[in-house]
């Protein structure tokens, strides 16, 4: 082999491990110590379930509440009464869906309903549950049957909805449908394919109406209100990114990109201290081999920077990352049976 041919070799090998190699070189450099996610408190849900998307408490401080597999929202009522159903779907009690069946979770959830996003609504106690296959729906403080609120926005249905965050002050609802294209049972395709299909939406409850804010979107999923109430932050999982949507000031109706991220976003959600936890399914170029450890999330500021990181073993593939007072923060998870809580 000559040395040029050397030198190229040497080249493509080169791009190669760089091409694989987790992208988590910006998250060295940080300030702010890492956290451990090794090893977690563990929230076991009722035999049979898991899949507990996203985490929620209520104005009182009680929960967490968690979206699971079944069609449910539970709720964690403390260790000697454990978790209890709080909320489920018209559809849900139509269909029959607290019978024992054989069939996986999986194959009955566009029946069953297969709630993904939860977020309270403090003054009123109102929980608003994004449902991938039922849309938009609410449930009172007492819990129940829920009400759907939202199928379809624009004339067009609500084929896969997804995040949902509140808006504090107003009691407007802000949510996400991931695409027109793809249902939740297809969520693979959604990046797979580089569909640009999904919306971003307002829900008045005072008007109930639904006003589409943003379409045309590749994979929004989480959103989240920031703490000025200006805009809003949604992660687009496919493109591994963060968007900015104004939704007050001069710069109403636009939108532009918030950050980079080193993984595949889910949900957001704000960290009490004027930014954003991210839950990172996984890293852009990880690696099923090798050290079993990766970034399950990261912390990012207001401004978009990157300022903190949380790393765990590579089962922990979180959805959710929920950080509360005292120094705990919940993770959810839309594979594992448990809520995670990692002390800071």
């Amino acid at each position: 082999m000559g040395r040029t041919s050397q030198i190229a070799l040497l080249a493509i090998s080169a791009i190669v491990v760089l091409l694989f190699l987790p992208c988590t070189t910006a998250a060295r450099h940080l300030k702010t110590k890492p956290i451990d996610a090794t090893n977690t408190q563990h929230l076991e849900l009722p035999q049979g379930l898991f899949g507990p998307e996203s985490v929620a408490f209520d104005g009182h401080g009680a929960g967490p509440y968690v979206s699971v597999s079944d069609g449910t929202v539970l709720k964690w009522g403390g260790e000697d009464a454990r978790w209890k159903t709080f909320a489920y779907s018209p559809s849900y009690v139509k269909n029959n869906c607290n019978a024992t069946s054989e069939l996986p979770d999986v194959a009955t959830e566009s029946s069953c309903g297969r709630p993904l996003g939860l977020r309270f609504h403090r003054e009123s106690g109102n929980l608003y549950i994004a449902d991938a296959y039922m849309g938009l729906m609410r449930v009172g403080p007492s819990g129940g049957q829920a009400t759907v609120l939202a199928t379809e926005a624009g004339g067009a249905p609500l084929l896969f909805t997804n995040g949902v965050d509140v808006d504090q002050v107003t009691g407007d609802v802000y949510f996400t449908d991931s695409s027109a294209t793809y249902t939740r049972a297809q969520h693979q395709l959604v990046t797979a394919s580089g569909d640009s299909t999904g919306r971003i939406m307002k829900y008045d409850p005072k008007a109930n109406q639904v006003t589409v804010l943003q379409s045309g979107v590749t994979y929004p999923n989480g959103i989240a209100i920031s703490a000025d109430r200006t805009h809003l932050v949604v992660s687009l999982t496919g493109p591994c990114k963060l968007l900015k949507v104004w939704i007050q000031g001069p710069k109403v109706g636009t939108s532009e990109m918030f950050a980079d991220l080193p993984g595949y976003p889910d949900n957001i959600r704000p960290d009490g201290k004027g930014g954003y936890w991210v839950a990172l399914h996984r890293e852009k170029y990880e690696l099923p081999f090798g050290k079993d450890n990766h970034l399950v999330a990261i912390r990012i500021g207001a401004n978009g920077e990157k300022l903190q990181e949380m790393r765990g073993p590579k089962e922990v593939r979180p959805t959710e990352v929920v950080e509360r007072e005292g120094g705990k923060i919940y993770l959810g998870s839309v594979e594992l049976s448990y809520i995670g809580i990692v002390k800071e």
